[in-house]
């Protein structure tokens, strides 16, 4: 996990890009609020087309999955030694209730376990607190070297 300080200023630079330049996720308006090594904090706007429900005004379920995966990802990135690549292997999504009409979502992630190949991460989205969330998650997450990266020697490849 993260212990130079130098390299996690890097990943505080890099990390927003992975929310605001990734088409999806700017579309969607998320915006990446904290960065720690290994957590990670994102919020998603309320936005009319977002809705899910039309009669009651509910955000799609696919918009809390979206941000719970794209924050997840980020957690895992705040975590590296070394810049690699991240994929999703495997996201499972717990719904536990909707997300109020109106309101941002927040999401929070961390990455609490690595492999040289495979990183692993909890993640919770809600409104004000983890107290009472919508949805939790728990994913696992490829890492691929990324061949001329400036600080990787490209072993492993």
């Amino acid at each position: 996990m993260t212990e130079n300080p130098d390299f996690f200023d890097l990943i505080r630079q890099y990390a927003p890009n992975i929310i605001n330049k990734v088409p999806y996720a700017n579309t969607l308006g998320f915006e990446l609020v904290d960065l720690e090594p290994g957590k990670a904090i994102a919020r998603a706007p309320y936005k009319p087309e977002t809705i899910g429900d039309i009669e009651t005004g509910i955000i799609h379920g696919g918009v809390v999955t979206a941000l719970l995966d794209n924050v997840s990802g980020v957690s895992v990135i705040a975590a590296l030694s070394e810049m690699k690549s991240t994929a999703t292997l495997d996201l499972r999504i717990d719904y536990m209730r909707p997300a109020e009409v109106g309101r941002d979502i927040i999401a929070e992630a961390e990455c609490y376990h690595m492999t040289r190949t495979v990183a692993f991460t909890r993640a919770w989205a809600y409104h004000e607190s983890r107290d009472r969330v919508i949805a939790t998650a728990s994913g696992s997450f490829a890492l691929n070297t990324i061949k001329g990266f400036p600080t990787n020697t490209g072993e492993g490849s």
